[in-house]
């Protein structure tokens, strides 16, 4: 029974020990934050705009980094994809202003941003620099702070990343604490940072069970569901077209995007002219065996075989005894039909398409449709076509918030080959159960207090434009256990042994109390 209670007490004080962990980043950086909050829109953009050039010009140092931390995805994709997270990302929002009162003459609205505070980031494996300068990014352009919690597989990439864009955030006058980062990441601690009413918003970017983790957190959370996206090419598409895009996305860093085609429907009448210009553009068609082969191979009872996960298609081949040309980048998978039964018409981040031949426009749409009932409700889909009622009709029967025309849709839904906000965060909407449907961006980062005068009030507002907003009450001080220029990494558990020893002896206590009464019942 000792032994009971005593593996008790040291789970509660594991606990507690990562608690106090936690409450010590969160305290440096919910004081960095009511600083921020302090700034004005230029003191703002410098240290945005210093974070934007460091992140530009180290992009591909932190993709081969990447890649060769994580063993996948392909380093020149990577590069624009650091490239695109930094000073790019910054030019698309910089006539957005975050920071100053907007007045309304029209309405007799003034709106005051208001910073959610204290960002809570989760990044992934498979777009792990990429998605750590998005939302650093995000978070400065707001005023907000930020801490970054890298996935496990990629955690050196992304604790360098971080602290290399605090460091410049910090040379540009930004507070100390405003970008920190999770060295050594663990499911418990992150679950601290998650549950902690010190988090004011979680960001999360990662699998299913973390993103269903962070809504059940009791915070605020923005998330994103599986993507599954399918790609419809009609008999008016262009094959030599749809094909040179179908494969530019879907070889782009070996599928990594969720944004990436799943499946590609094509009606019965344009099949043999977009497979002949699939094969110029680099794509193996399967035989039977050969899919069957796949098949076993990528999808196991335990769901996908992760040792796919980004890998190009020369290598997937090889692991399963298919040859192919040493040009391959796709490998195309006929199928006869879409739904449960059929593996590879599930979401698949690696270069291999599954394909699906419909009778006609009326079928292919309704197989897009289940597809993503199958899983990806809410993400993305694409459509090659010449016909605008194909399009239309399309785009109101797949249930996504994101349809990308004759174009990419790797890049294209994710804002890098569209005029769509650029993200590493897609947002699901009501479809896939998420809060947002759009692409998430700075915007979700700070809400508007709106002063709202009577319609029929004949007052003007230049008085309200002359005049200053003022935070409460004074500065705060600096939290008297964080160490101005200490990363996380350096930080530990404040000594409290009497502490511990106290609630041991409690815990102890209680539980043997607990256990008394029940040997007595």
């Amino acid at each position: 029974m000792d032994n009971f209670v005593r593996r008790l007490v040291d789970i509660s004080q594991s606990e507690a020990a990562m608690r106090a962990r936690a409450d010590l980043v969160l305290e440096r950086a919910r004081w960095a934050a009511e600083v921020f909050h302090r700034y004005d829109r230029a003191k703002t953009m410098a240290a945005v705009d210093a974070v934007a050039r460091i992140a530009f010009d180290k992009a591909g140092e932190y993709a081969e980094w990447a890649v060769r931390e994580t063993g996948f995805g392909v380093v020149a994709h990577k590069k624009i994809k650091n490239e695109l997270s930094s000073i790019p990302l910054v030019d698309h929002y910089r006539d957005r202003d975050f920071v100053s009162p907007r007045i309304d003459e029209r309405s007799m609205v003034v709106e005051i941003p208001r910073p959610a505070g204290v960002i809570f980031a989760l990044a992934p494996s498979t777009n792990p620099v990429a998605t750590v300068y998005f939302k650093v990014l995000s978070a400065l352009m707001t005023r907000n702070a930020i801490v970054i919690s890298p996935h496990p597989a990629a955690r050196e990439c992304c604790v360098d990343a971080a602290r290399t864009l605090a460091a410049a955030a910090e040379a540009a006058g930004a507070p100390e604490g405003v970008i920190q980062v999770i060295a050594d990441p663990s499911i418990p601690l992150i679950d601290q940072f998650m549950r902690s009413d010190k988090t004011d918003v979680i960001l999360a970017t990662g699998g299913s069970a973390m993103v269903r983790s962070a809504y059940s957190s009791s915070n605020p959370a923005i998330g994103v569901g599986p993507g599954n996206a399918p790609v419809f090419v009609d008999a008016t598409a262009d094959p030599g077209h749809a094909a040179r895009h179908i494969v530019e996305s879907k070889s782009f860093d070996n599928s990594l995007l969720c944004t990436n085609e799943s499946v590609l429907i094509v009606v019965a009448e344009a099949e043999r002219a977009l497979k002949a210009e699939l094969q110029k553009a680099g794509c193996h068609i399967c035989s039977e065996e050969e899919t069957q082969t796949l098949r076993r191979y990528l999808f196991h009872e335990r769901g996908f075989n992760v040792e796919a996960l980004g890998r190009d298609a020369i290598w997937i081949a090889r692991q399963v005894g298919i040859k192919v040309s040493p040009k391959t980048l796709v490998l195309v998978t006929p199928i006869r039909l879409i739904g449960e039964e059929e593996p590879l018409s599930r979401e698949k981040l690696c270069p291999v398409l599954g394909l699906y031949t419909a009778r006609n426009n009326a079928q292919a749409m309704m197989q897009a449709r289940a597809l993503l009932r199958l899983s990806g409700a809410g993400h993305s889909a694409a459509i090659h076509s010449n016909d605008t009622r194909a399009i239309v009709d399309y785009a109101a029967m797949v249930e996504v918030y994101r349809v990308v025309v004759n174009a990419p849709c790797s890049q294209g839904a994710a804002g890098f080959a569209t005029n769509l906000a650029p993200t590493f965060t897609i947002g699901t909407g009501f479809f896939g159960r998420s809060s947002v449907g759009e692409n998430i961006g700075p915007q979700h980062l700070v809400n508007w207090t709106r002063i709202a005068y009577h319609k029929d009030s004949d007052v003007t507002l230049d008085a309200i434009a002359h005049t200053a907003v003022r935070q409460p009450g004074p500065l705060p001080e600096a939290p008297s256990d964080g160490v101005p220029g200490r990363s996380v990494a350096d930080l530990r558990p404040v000594d409290a042994t009497a502490d511990r020893d106290a609630l041991r002896e409690e815990i102890r206590r209680i539980i043997a109390d607990e256990l008394r009464a029940a040997l007595k019942e």
